[in-house]
């Protein structure tokens, strides 16, 4: 018996590590070298690519391919269908055999459904990404992004509620804007 779920119609390769409590429901595929941390919950027909690595916590709705090259912290959510891409320059008569651009989601980011994540990039944590949005360049933490390209419309709390000028969220925390970056001060 294992320590996590696994629904009867998805695949599970060798060599791949499942952290305790975490469900993997209809239609998946977890490939060789992929790490999965504890309480994670992959939806119906999501893909792990090889040696890909996922935190604690981490949701990722239905219809998300999570490709070699991207690695998502703890407690980051993926919505439905939002795309990661591994190759800035894909051509089918010139692969590039294993040599793929590094994405790194941070920690309690969350990606919205339909949203596009370019490859060689980093999203901030807590960022949000709307529904949507297309990323091309770093995220910076708390950034509210949108838009194609997405652009930083705002900034949200780590609770994900957005931050009016004051920069104090109603759950308590608080927050100061430096150098257009912002940090977290209570």
């Amino acid at each position: 018996m294992s320590d996590f779920f696994k629904h009867e119609s998805s695949y599970v390769d060798e060599g791949v590590t499942i952290g305790k409590g975490t469900k993997i429901w209809h239609f998946c595929h977890i490939q060789k070298g992929a790490i999965l941390g504890e309480n994670c919950s992959l939806g119906q027909n999501v893909n792990v690519a090889n040696n890909v690595k996922i935190g604690n916590n981490v949701r990722i709705q239905n219809n998300v391919s999570v490709y070699e090259g991207v690695e998502l912290e703890d407690n980051v959510f993926c919505g439905p269908s939002c795309v990661f891409t591994n190759v800035l320059t894909p051509r089918a008569h010139f692969p590039v055999h294993g040599v793929y651009a590094k994405t790194l989601i941070k920690e309690g980011a969350s990606l919205g459904a339909n949203s596009t994540i370019v490859c060689g990039h980093t999203i901030g944590k807590s960022a949000l990404i709307a529904a949507g949005a297309v990323v091309t360049a770093d995220v910076p933490d708390y950034a509210l992004m949108a838009g194609v390209p997405a652009r930083r419309i705002g900034w949200v709390c780590e609770c994900g509620k957005k931050l009016d000028n004051t920069l104090e969220c109603s759950c308590g925390r608080k927050y100061k804007e430096e150098a257009g970056k912002l940090s977290i001060y209570y």
